[in-house]
């Protein structure tokens, strides 16, 4: 529930935003902040969140955000004003930070590694991209229907049904020091989180403002310098402090290093992916939002697949393998898309990447989660699903930046030409969503290409000295004492 809720909420209210905007006489440039709040906030907390757990209990945490998730819900849907709508926005980002890295730990606690977390990952995996693309549906259909406000008050009933349920359901769990709880928490690195959380939230916002003031301006270069700043500050803290909120020692772990690396770059091209095929369906085929919204059906069930297709081959070959077929599955369906021409026909244009980007979305997401984790002992568990978490984040934010900036490149200009003929009009969005596809699929590409160079080749139980962790859910003893020589290709 916690997983399906935070992604729901990141594309809910993406078809809802011209009935948002005219029910609060909200601008242009302020209804981007009901999607860039939500996003920072969730993204800048995320690794704080994921400590907080570690420290003072995962499940406890879990349920603070879901409480904290469903009241700011119900702030949005009573909203009367954009800035009241703006605000509880980031509340909500703020309850998702709870419960996202809360509630990948306890599952990553609950089932040891191997075949059993693998197939809870897939599951895991497969929510992310059933949500995103139920939330573009749903948030269509209340739009429509009962109005924009029930896309908030959805949550309510969830989120407050979730926090009571959860002690029947989910164990407590937090990162064990062998100390009393109370030496816990007044080592709690209170520094670490002010410098980190601050870095991140400055660099996520200052990415989603990119695209609309540019890569030029004093804000945005101010923006990415400050939090440079306060990023390499919070190095400095950590390589002092006695209980760190991210031991740097943590991110020595190859495979993880790995997985979090790509999936910088993995989220920026799937964020980029969802953003422009909407407006490409709207723009160029003509769809409705709701026939938009529908045509993503076979890439959501798509998803599933490659999820279940990726927990059941990743306890035979190595991550690596994995997660190279996930990628390319998944450039040649943008590929794809940068080929599909204006006035194509759904079957024949979108059905085959559509399956093949879901394919590939699913395989990726559960192979990069279970690549984050090997190794990763129960204490750093939080640690290790905030950082993945918040790569993803940030990768979606700087993904999406970059591409919007290539993809909307002479776009004005072109359109100016057009001089309003239809024909021309729509020559030139099809020619700025192709270049936003291309963008992308050179994105999957680098991708491809780190895991390919950096993660280890040796699948679980394999590895030698310099192989790093064994790939694909070895046990943590395994992971430390490899056996055998140099390890294949599964």
């Amino acid at each position: 529930m916690g997983q399906f809720m935070v992604f729901l909420d990141i594309s809910i209210v993406n078809l809802a935003l011209p009935s948002i905007r005219e029910g609060l006489e909200m601008s242009e440039v302020s209804q981007e902040y009901i999607v860039t709040a939500y996003g920072t906030v969730l993204g800048g907390f995320l690794l704080l969140g994921g400590r907080l757990g570690d420290t003072f209990g995962r499940r406890r945490l879990l349920r603070a955000g879901f409480v904290v998730f469903a009241l700011a819900s119900l702030v949005a849907g009573l909203a009367v004003s954009g800035p009241m709508l703006i605000a509880a926005r980031g509340l909500q980002g703020l309850g998702s930070a709870m419960i996202a890295p809360s509630a990948l730990s306890l599952l990553t606690s609950a089932f040891p590694e191997g075949p059993q977390r693998n197939k809870a990952l897939g599951v895991w995996g497969s929510l992310a991209g059933i949500a995103s693309i139920v939330g573009v549906i749903v948030g269509g259909l209340l739009a429509d229907g009962p109005g924009w406000e029930w896309i908030f008050y959805l949550n309510v009933p969830i989120g407050l049904g979730a926090a009571l349920i959860a002690p029947r359901i989910v164990p407590e769990s937090r990162g064990e020091t062998g100390e009393p709880g109370a030496t816990v928490r007044r080592r709690f690195d209170t520094a670490g989180a002010v410098t980190l959380t601050g870095g991140l939230l400055l660099l996520i916002f200052t990415l989603g403002e990119a695209t609309r003031i540019g890569w030029s301006a004093g804000r945005t270069v101010g923006g990415l310098v400050g939090a440079g700043v306060l990023l390499a500050v919070f190095l400095v803290v950590e390589s002092r402090a006695a209980a760190p909120i991210m031991p740097l020692g943590f991110v020595r772990k190859r495979t993880m290093r790995t997985a979090n690396i790509a999936a910088v770059l993995v989220f920026g091209t799937f964020s980029a992916l969802f953003f422009f095929a909407s407006i490409f369906m709207q723009q160029v085929y003509g769809y409705s939002p709701l026939k938009a919204g529908f045509a993503y059906l076979p890439l959501a069930v798509a998803v599933a697949l490659g999820a279940g297709i990726a927990s059941g081959l990743i306890a035979k070959v190595a991550a690596r393998t994995v997660l190279i077929a996930g990628l390319a599955t998944s450039v040649a369906g943008l590929l794809l898309m940068w080929r599909a021409p204006a006035g194509g026909s759904y079957a024949v244009d979108l059905l085959t990447p559509f399956v093949l980007l879901g394919l590939g979305c699913g395989m990726v997401y559960v192979t990069l989660q279970i690549a984050a984790f090997t190794g990763v002992s129960e204490a750093e568990a939080g640690v290790g699903a905030g950082l993945i978490n918040t790569s993803q984040e940030a990768g979606g934010a700087l993904g999406l930046a970059v591409i919007t900036t290539i993809a909307y490149h002479g776009l004005a200009g072109d359109l100016a030409a057009a001089g309003g003929d239809p024909r021309l009009v729509v020559a030139a969005q099809e020619a700025a969503n192709h270049d936003a596809f291309l963008a992308a699929a050179v994105g999957g590409f680098a991708a491809l290409v780190v895991a390919a160079l950096l993660m280890p080749r040796a699948r679980q139980g394999e590895g030698g000295p310099d192989a790093g962790p064994p790939a694909g859910g070895s046990r943590p003893d395994e992971a430390l004492h490899p056996v055998g020589g140099p390890g294949g290709e599964g």
